[in-house]
């Protein structure tokens, strides 16, 4: 497009082009100052003479001149936009209804194509970030779009990048906001979250159990084995509870003990 605007200008282009600088000299120094223009250095010039592009690369930045009566510049920002996109209403993989807002960041990297290939490159991009946002996240449950929104957004940067290369736009990053979900869902999705941690909650006291239940199966096994450990164990209870200044302390008495004494009574 832009080469198809940059034919040659004519016989009757190149008179008035011809007339321009014929004007320009005779009224210098005067004129100069509707020749010079100052561009900023975040800026670029794309001129137009007699309605065609003037060179391949836009001008600037710093002094540029142009002819008056034939030549026109519109002026290209260079600086990084930020879009940002309203909630949008999307229906989830799995029939959810949800409200996803996102941000968008991009840049003209070619201001020749910004001016000469899209009306309004901003509203453009704008628009295609509003429907590519939708038609991304309409492929996408509504678990993935709330654990995997870093690949969402890579792949919604790959789709406005490639579609927005003729207009001379490089999208430096895409972001999601925030993703609202209904009431009902969230309390839905709160009671199944509080059921699946009081199932772990149970089955780890459950393993506890067990495991203490052997430790104490060893232990016994150790006890029965050494009596006097088993009395040196009941002086350890002991001790534990007179420590706690507790009002009444029961003792323990060992099993061998009662039984011998219930020997004694039986051979009296």
């Amino acid at each position: 497009l832009i080469a198809d605007r940059r034919d040659g200008l004519g016989v009757c282009g190149q008179i008035l082009v011809s007339l321009s600088f014929l004007l320009v000299l005779i009224t210098f120094p005067i004129s100069i100052w509707a020749c010079i223009k100052v561009i900023r250095e975040y800026e670029r010039a794309v001129v137009f003479r007699l309605g065609r592009i003037l060179s391949k690369q836009a001008k600037g930045p710093g002094l540029i001149l142009i002819l008056p009566c034939t030549d026109t510049f519109i002026k290209v920002d260079l600086r990084t936009v930020t879009c940002n996109i309203p909630p949008q209403e999307i229906l989830t993989k799995d029939a959810v209804t949800t409200q996803v807002d996102g941000v968008v960041y991009y840049r003209i990297h070619s201001a020749i194509s910004a001016v000469a290939n899209v009306a309004d490159v901003h509203s453009a991009t704008f628009l295609l970030a509003q429907a590519t946002l939708r038609k991304v996240l309409g492929t996408q449950s509504l678990a993935q779009l709330l654990a995997c929104r870093e690949e969402i957004t890579h792949s919604i940067k790959a789709i406005l990048d490639s579609a927005t290369e003729t207009w001379g736009i490089k999208v430096a990053r895409v972001e999601i906001k925030d993703v609202k979900i209904p009431v009902a869902l969230q309390r839905t999705m709160a009671a199944e979250a509080e059921a699946t941690r009081e199932a772990r909650a149970k089955v780890v006291a459950a393993e506890g159990e067990m495991n203490a239940s052997k430790t104490l199966k060893q232990a016994s096994m150790v006890l029965a084995e050494s009596p006097a450990g088993l009395q040196l164990r009941y002086l350890q209870a002991l001790t534990t509870l007179a420590a706690e200044n507790n009002s009444t302390i029961v003792f323990p008495l060992p099993i061998n003990l009662l039984e011998s004494l219930g020997q004694k009574k039986k051979g009296g």
